[in-house]
């Protein structure tokens, strides 16, 4: 979007530094500047709640309300913990209990951030949201393009594949084109009060990133209990539940063998943990479901790079649509730990093609 004109604009600010920036930088451009914080996760009896770095704490809350006042703008606390707790959290949990792995992430910022914050912020007479992600879009011949940010080490472009082209025309991203140590000395520049702040650890609702006890409050303990396997079905040890493994875990496992053994699979419909040697964790590729095409993708086999996890390097790979919104993706190289419930981000270059959601690896 050119900013170039002054627009009034929501800034969701979540008390970091990231979010901060976002605000001083769009208000020294001269626009109308508005910030929200969203109450996601009432943290108020966990005993945790101290030293949890997450990213919708109380404490965050009050950094976020004393950046804006000390950058003199209008500051507002939408709560969104229904919706939170209804679209994510219990995505999350029912995601562990099928065996797959979820990405809460992606989730939030699909419809959290980008569908009900969005919707605030117009009901607001804004004519954009702000965020303080690390991606970048940019317009071409009138349709919207979803970039990488320019820093690799904080590119966030895999956590919005899910972007359509109307919330694209409705976002900002002002963080994309800096890096991480810019946006630090952006922040002592202004003197922000958050100029040193740490980062948020990545699943706010998690206490101690223990999602097993979280899981098992949720749910209750002693579920999903079973056996653990082998591909070949011979049962080598008993599990106490399904929700406590993910595709590549070695630790935990309390089997005696000869060789190291790793996670390879998890039957949700026999409550088995199938396990296997390094080398098993390898697949040629994924099949994915609800594919979002940020650009559209032609009939024939296209050449892309993707990304399997968000900390994992763009490889090589063919995409073929498939019928009913899903895709294959066959890897240039074999690829380890391909994990059901994570998503897979392609990318042409910078450019982020599109996305959808891991349903199995190819052998």
């Amino acid at each position: 979007m050119n900013n170039a004109r002054p627009r009034r604009v929501v800034v969701a600010m979540s008390g970091g530094v990231d979010s901060s920036v976002t605000a001083a930088l769009l208000r020294e451009q001269g626009h109308e500047v508005i910030g929200i914080s969203m109450q996601l996760w009432d943290h108020s009896d966990s005993a945790a709640d101290e030293n949890f770095g997450s990213c919708c704490s109380l404490d965050d809350l009050q950094d976020a309300r004393r950046v804006a006042e000390q950058l003199d703008i209008p500051f507002y606390v939408v709560n969104f913990e229904e919706e939170f707790r209804r679209i994510v959290v219990e995505d999350f949990v029912d995601e562990y209990f099928r065996g797959r792995t979820p990405n809460p992430c992606v989730r939030c910022n699909q419809v959290v951030k980008f569908e009900l914050l969005l919707a605030k912020a117009r009901g607001l007479g804004a004519d954009c949201l702000a965020t303080g992600h690390y991606a970048r879009i940019a317009r071409e011949d009138g349709n919207y393009r979803l970039l990488k940010g320019v820093d690799p080490q904080k590119d966030q472009s895999y956590f919005l594949f899910a972007l359509t082209p109307e919330q694209m025309a409705s976002t900002l991203f002002p963080l994309g084109e800096l890096t991480k140590q810019e946006v630090r000395r952006l922040a002592a520049h202004y003197g922000l009060r958050v100029a040193e702040k740490g980062e948020s650890q990545e699943i706010c609702f998690i206490p101690d990133d223990d999602y097993v006890r979280f899981l098992e409050e949720e749910r209750g303990t002693g579920l999903l209990s079973g056996k653990i396997v082998d591909r070949r079905g011979n049962v080598l040890g008993t599990h106490d539940g399904i929700y406590r493994y993910t595709v590549g875990q070695r630790k935990g496992l309390g089997i005696a063998h000869a060789h190291p053994l790793y996670v390879v699979g998890v039957d949700a419909e026999r409550c088995e943990v199938v396990v296997g040697a390094k080398d098993e964790l390898l697949s040629r590729g994924v099949i994915a479901e609800h594919m979002n095409w940020i650009v559209p993708p032609h009939a024939d086999p296209m050449g892309a790079s993707c990304k399997i996890r968000y900390r994992h390097q763009p490889v090589p790979c063919v995409v073929r649509p498939l019928a009913g919104g899903g895709a294959e993706v066959l890897f240039g190289e074999p690829q380890r730990a391909v994990t059901p419930g994570q998503a897979v981000v392609l990318y042409d270059g910078d450019s982020v093609l599109g996305g959808g959601w891991i349903t199995a690896g190819i052998e």
